[in-house]
């Protein structure tokens, strides 16, 4: 089959990125598994981390990333029920794995889920078939965009589980999203909106910030290194914001922290720019502040985000569609951060 093939782990990552025309088929699916005719499939910051490696985990090359995608289930393994087959599904990237016990440890009443990645710790969807979990899938309608399904999944999940679960937002509180423009940055957008709250993003590019206000931002701040922290503050009247969310890191954490109101909460997915940040920690116990970290989320969380896409409440941002063909552009454009939104592949008629 084709797929898209990161030969070798290296950066800049595009030039070893080829679509082989012969590579391996998923075996034939085992306990639990399904194996999926990919449609659409879309790119997250997690497949340049793929083709430059990850800190702390040995990656084997050749290897296939791809961590959204949208196909029919063709395949179901032992234990599957065949009504699966030819359902319209997308996935959860996230499978959970199950902690040993060991005799006497504590309870893990708080601690968080272990998480392998569709996508990276496995072969991912950018083929045109791979194999996932039936537990991972939610089933989509027939009639929806294979475009907007690859695109919508792992980013809204990140957003909803870090927002909603975790941040605990309610609807008409205030928001700030620093670097609009990627996927979950634009999810979490959508995900604030849906809620009825009001949001102000930051972004170093003013066309990128002229598209958030397209899609319902109500304030913008352009980042060109300064303290912004007084712009959000000022928007809301001295009091700060109800929730930061910011996958940006070292560049704007702190800028964060100062933008937040008493109670609110500072969440993160990530850190582009790097993870050793400067904090302020009297204005976190003073105004009693909550640090959060998230990543993904759970397949409840995933079908509660799912049912959202479903009924049209929450739709993601597509930046531009490629073919398997053009797979290497495809990656030029995420690796220089020109993107507003997600980056799809189209894999009909390959």
């Amino acid at each position: 089959m084709k797929a898209i093939v990161v030969t070798k782990q290296a950066h800049p990552v595009a030039p070893n990125i080829v679509l082989q025309d012969d590579w391996d088929a998923p075996a034939a699916p085992s306990q639990g598994m399904v194996v999926i005719e990919t449609l659409c499939s879309a790119f997250n910051h997690m497949d340049l981390w793929v083709g430059r490696g990850v800190p702390g985990l040995t990656l084997e090359y050749p290897r296939v990333s791809g961590c959204d995608g949208c196909g029919i289930v063709k395949q179901v393994g032992p234990g599957v029920d065949e009504s699966w087959i030819g359902k319209r599904v997308i996935y959860n990237a996230a499978v959970e794995v199950p902690d040993r016990s060991r005799p006497g440890e504590p309870p893990a009443s708080t601690m968080c889920p272990n998480y392998e990645l569709i996508g990276e710790h496995h072969f991912g969807a950018h083929a045109q078939q791979f194999a996932c979990p039936v537990e991972n899938l939610a089933i989509i309608s027939d009639d929806s965009d294979p475009i907007e399904a690859a695109a919508f999944g792992l980013c809204a999940l990140t957003a909803y589980s870090m927002m909603k679960t975790k941040g605990d937002l309610r609807p008409g509180q205030s928001v700030l999203i620093t670097g609009i423009g990627g996927g979950v940055a634009t999810s979490a957008l959508a995900i604030a909106k849906h809620f009825g709250c009001s949001v102000a993003v930051t972004s170093r590019h003013q066309w990128k910030l002229d598209q958030a206000i397209e899609l319902g931002a109500d304030h913008t701040v352009l980042d060109e290194g300064q303290d912004w922290s007084r712009d959000v503050r000022s928007w809301t009247h001295k009091r700060g914001v109800d929730m930061a969310v910011d996958s940006v890191g070292k560049a704007a954490h702190l800028n964060c922290i100062k933008s937040l109101a008493r109670g609110g909460a500072y969440v993160t997915p990530g850190c582009t720019t790097g993870p050793d940040a400067t904090t302020d920690l009297a204005r976190i116990f003073w105004n009693q502040l909550r640090i959060l970290g998230s990543t993904m989320g759970s397949n409840d969380e995933f079908k509660e985000v799912v049912a959202l896409f479903n009924t049209g409440s929450l739709k993601p941002v597509v930046d531009r569609v490629f073919a398997p063909s053009e797979c290497t552009a495809a990656y030029e454009r995420l690796e220089a951060g020109e993107q507003f939104g997600k980056i799809v592949i189209d894999w009909r008629g390959s």
